[in-house]
């Protein structure tokens, strides 16, 4: 579907200095490698004047939505989204009108199909060397199969994790359906309820979520949370695995990364390490330094450690993703022959919000 598209903007500021006759050459030349460009993008791209109005559409919009050619000029640009999007669309681009900040949205927009299709809308200034906006050129790019692919792997996960919280359930229930039927393992019952209960905390923490279903955890502290986490382990109440040093505010924001990534090195340490043998030991040490903090997992009378393993696995590529990209930091690992000891150092200012 091809549709005739209106004359590209004037891009004032890219000709050179010479007789208005040359200006004009120049700025003809412009305008028509800006349409060649334009066109030639995937994405809808649009311009506008100063304050707003919107007077350039390239031929993809118009290839997109089925309108007519210049239907959309000036205001009309709001009418194409989604009733529901409306005014939040209109909103946050007269933010950007005000401020000079970068416009970013995602909003449905209607297709020549008649559908609502979800766009992520981006646009930027244009300024000239005084520093004042003389246009806006923006983009819309049309991302409606992935969100709704991510939509579905939302469903998918939250379905997952019901199950799962239904299996904890049941597990629960069948070991206090075994100790009334005998009495004599009750206390050993309780105890194994409770380290299932405890993991069942753990998993709404370390899976995977979506700004919608992270968890809202409101402030709590680092050292808590660990506590919170390690008390499925009967190491935590023998003594033998410690949490100490400066306790920390942390949020949702830092919450659910530091808890995956615990819960893996807890999780590894009663496979293979210092919490798979009666003797073996664990210390987890918190500590502020200006305004980093600073976290250590060191294991210690376990198997001998001969050297870091052959190959990386997913919950160890997960726990740096946790970290690094999540949060920013570092994560350094060092495979002593008397336990694996993990540093993390992270900015505090990542771990709660301001």
């Amino acid at each position: 579907m091809s549709s005739p598209v209106a004359d590209p903007p004037l891009l004032s500021g890219l000709a050179p200095e010479g007789s208005d006759d040359g200006m004009s050459d120049a700025l003809r030349e412009s305008n028509a490698r800006f349409a060649i460009l334009t066109d030639a993008m995937p994405q809808m791209v649009w311009s506008t004047l100063p304050d707003g109005f919107h007077d350039y559409y390239n031929a993809r919009w118009y290839e997109f939505t089925g309108v007519p050619v210049g239907s959309t000029d000036g205001e009309g640009w709001n009418g194409m989204f989604h009733p529901e999007d409306q005014d939040r669309a209109w909103g946050r681009w007269r933010h950007s009108l005000a401020t000079g900040e970068p416009y970013e949205i995602e909003y449905r927009l209607r297709h020549h199909s008649g559908a609502y299709r979800w766009t992520l809308g981006r646009a930027l200034p244009v300024r000239d060397d005084a520093g004042q906006i003389t246009r806006w050129i923006g983009t819309c790019t049309d991302i409606d199969d992935q969100k709704r692919a991510n939509e579905q792997n939302e469903i998918l996960s939250r379905e997952l994790s019901h199950r799962i919280k239904n299996i904890f359930a049941v597990i629960g229930g069948l070991i206090a359906l075994s100790a009334r039927r005998n009495p004599q393992a009750k206390s050993f019952a309780d105890e194994l309820r409770g380290r299932i209960t405890a993991l069942g905390r753990a998993h709404e923490f370390v899976r995977p979520h979506s700004d919608e279903s992270q968890p809202i955890v409101g402030i709590v502290t680092l050292k808590t949370m660990l506590g919170d986490l390690m008390s499925a382990y009967p190491a935590r109440d023998e003594g033998r695995l410690q949490i100490e040093g400066d306790d920390i505010g942390l949020d949702d924001r830092g919450a659910t990364p530091i808890a995956l990534v615990f819960h893996e090195l807890a999780t590894n340490a009663a496979k293979y390490g210092a919490l798979s043998v009666a003797g073996g030991h664990v210390a987890i040490e918190t500590r502020r330094v200006g305004d980093s903090i600073l976290i250590s997992w060191t294991e210690s009378g376990g198997p001998q450690v001969a050297g870091p393993p052959q190959r990386q696995g997913f919950g160890t590529r997960l726990t740096d993703m946790s970290v690094v990209q999540q949060l920013g930091g570092s994560l350094e690992r060092e495979w002593l022959p008397g336990g694996l000891r993990v540093n993390i150092g992270v900015k505090a200012e990542r771990l709660v919000r301001g």
